[in-house]
């Protein structure tokens, strides 16, 4: 038997831990082949199948997940058309809600399995030949003589005991990171979410953890992302694992979701003492508003959600991203404005602004109508409105993520960007305006573009803002003749006799410049220095001071 899988992703940095899980529980049985075609969604489909056609598999199997979900099923539908005999098999987050209809409508598509495959999938392979002996095999969605089977939700209850993917010679550390799952199923029941409410949750011994990092270090992997929804529920448990990622500090940064109103002050005195970018967090907040959160079903008070942020914010040794949700079912778009502001006030490292994708299998997506919510019926099943926000303010919403990514979320513009919004009340309705006015919030721009357009807006609306957004322009390494820099003085410029360091050590090789202070009328300003042995665009030192009017 020849097993093909179709790794499938959205990019070559992502790669899906299925293919590694399922193999490992199987990879000694000498009378299965495995045999791989890795891809991603911007590929030519043709030649995807060319390379799955001339392995001749037996059986294609792949994870379908909402954005490889389309090109997937193209590549399918080819791949049945060169090879008739072949057994299509596929699972994934996709597969969670009713297959009846998708199966109907694809019957290229042999069987689907929902739910977790780990046991399931080795006992399917035994009797793939046999479709009478399919109805044994728990979580398997087919077709039969025109008659639908549905054989519920595969769990695997002692996760512990499964051999770990890392274990599995199809295992990719070829990638800039990879997953490390320590637990399944979650506490909370977010009713967006295709774990909301999936009990029981299964953990994976911290000792036996510490053993797959070590494993995972020895393949010189720097960044983990860890698949842990649970991972501040147990306080005990969260202290423990913050242990163990302390022992790989510096080589290994963790990234991981932590619930902010789940904050025992055990935990935060451990994180206090953590090791500066050692940790990567998520935290998941949705919305600032307590109805929107409990028409989601989302555990925890907001006061206490809020505490827990502007505790995490308040870290200097990790960074902390904030997500909300456009979408909910409640959520107005001057609340989502509202929330992107305070966000901003604490300080969160990223403000991510989504819009809700209605998933298979979640109890939003089953009670959609009475929730008064309209969604896309084809992937990625994104809402396109409901009761309290329009179409057109759903793209609004849109946009704003996009600024948001472009200026709040990316280092260079993020601490002019900060102070404006916190600020200015005005500036993130009417630079967003502007965004949309010249026609850019829809186009990919270069990190000088997006300066350059800041830069032009402060001039003419916020001036008094121009020397911030210039000293932006210049730490973040860029052109001193562009005009961002219009007002800096590059040439024959020597040290005035007193200044104020802000950071670096100043020799007298430097490559100085100085940017008068357009708010000061005293000659006050800001002197870079560059590294006259290095070709370094940025500068590495820095200081406050007034003009060397001899040499202006």
């Amino acid at each position: 038997m020849k097993i093909l899988w179709l790794d499938l992703n959205c990019s070559y940095a992502h790669s899906s831990l299925a293919l590694p899980a399922l193999h490992a529980q199987i990879s000694e049985n000498p009378e299965i082949e495995w045999d791989i075609v890795s891809c991603t969604i911007n590929e030519n489909k043709n030649m995807i199948v060319e390379a799955v056609a001339n392995r001749k598999p037996d059986i294609i199997a792949a994870t379908c997940w909402l954005f490889t979900h389309e090109a997937l099923i193209h590549i399918l539908a080819r791949c049945k058309a060169v090879l008739p005999e072949c057994c299509i098999m596929l699972g994934g987050p996709e597969f969670l809600g009713d297959n009846s209809s998708f199966l109907n409508n694809h019957k290229f598509v042999d069987c689907v399995l929902r739910g977790e495959g780990e046991e399931v999938f080795p006992q399917l392979l035994e009797v793939w030949k046999q479709k009478d002996k399919w109805d044994n095999i728990k979580g398997l969605c087919y077709i039969d003589n025109s008659i639908y089977h549905d054989n519920g939700t595969a769990r695997v209850i002692e996760f512990d005991k499964l051999k770990s993917p890392e274990s599995s010679s199809m295992f990719n550390w070829s990638k800039p990171f990879v997953q490390l799952e320590t637990t399944r199923g979650c506490f909370n029941t977010c009713a967006f979410c295709v774990s909301g409410g999936e009990k029981p949750v299964r953990t994976i011994p911290v000792d036996v953890i510490r053993e797959r990092i070590r494993t995972i270090h020895s393949h010189g992997i720097r960044n983990i992302r860890v698949l842990d929804r649970t991972f501040n529920y147990n306080i005990k448990r969260a202290k423990e694992l913050l242990a163990i990622f302390k022992e790989f500090s510096p080589d290994i940064c963790f990234h991981l979701e932590i619930h902010p109103a789940l904050l025992a002050d055990e935990v935060k005195e451990e994180l206090k003492s953590l090791p500066a970018g050692l940790l990567h967090l998520e935290a998941g907040i949705q919305s600032l508003h307590e109805d929107v959160l409990q028409t989601s079903k989302r555990h925890g008070s907001l006061s206490q959600s809020l505490e827990g942020l502007k505790f995490l914010c308040s870290l200097s040794n990790m960074e902390t991203h904030a997500d909300l949700i456009a979408g909910l079912p409640l959520y107005t778009l001057k609340q989502i404005f509202e929330d992107v502001v305070e966000l901003a006030r604490y300080g969160a490292g990223e403000i991510q602004l989504e819009s809700l994708k209605l998933l298979p299998g979640t109890e939003m997506r089953r009670r959609a109508k009475e929730l008064g919510i309209c969604y896309s019926p084809m992937p990625p099943y994104e809402v396109l409105k409901t009761n309290e926000i329009s179409i057109e303010e759903l793209k609004t919403a849109m946009h704003l993520s996009r600024m948001l990514d472009g200026y709040y979320n990316t280092e260079a513009w993020q601490t002019i960007t900060r102070e404006l919004i916190i600020n200015e009340p005005e500036f993130i309705y009417s630079f967003l305006n502007h965004l949309e006015s010249i026609n850019v919030i829809e186009q990919p721009l270069s990190l000088e573009k997006r300066g350059i357009i800041l830069y032009e807006y402060c001039k003419q609306y916020y001036p008094s803002y121009i020397t911030k957004t210039s000293i932006a322009w210049i730490e973040a390494g860029m052109s001193l003749k562009k005009q961002p820099a219009e007002n800096v003085f590059t040439k024959r410029q020597t040290p005035p006799t007193e200044w104020d360091i802000e950071y670096g050590e100043f020799k007298s090789t430097m490559r100085l410049c100085f940017l008068p202070d357009q708010s000061s009328n005293n000659d006050e300003g800001y002197w870079f220095g560059y590294s006259s042995d290095t070709q370094n665009p940025k500068p590495i030192f820095k200081a406050k001071g007034k003009a060397n009017k001899t040499k202006q």
